[in-house]
């Protein structure tokens, strides 16, 4: 009874994290975009600002796989 549930696991650990990073990154690249307008020598910390949250999406990932080829 436990194992089709690992499959569903994998996915809310990915899926979770992709929500949640591309909730950031919405918020984030509206202020960013609104910093490089005022500011234009600001691009390159809004680059690294927008590029911060994908750490998310590689995170569930790693979970996910590590859910799915070493738990099975």
């Amino acid at each position: 009874m436990v194992e089709p549930m690992i499959p569903i696991g994998a996915a809310i650990a990915f899926g979770l994290g992709a929500i949640g990073t591309g909730m950031a990154q919405a918020k984030i690249g509206a202020a960013g975009a609104g910093v490089i307008a005022e500011k234009p020598e600001l691009f390159g910390l809004a680059l690294v600002f927008l590029a911060l949250p994908e750490t998310l999406v590689i995170l569930g990932f790693v979970i996910a796989a590590i859910i799915l080829f070493v738990l099975v």
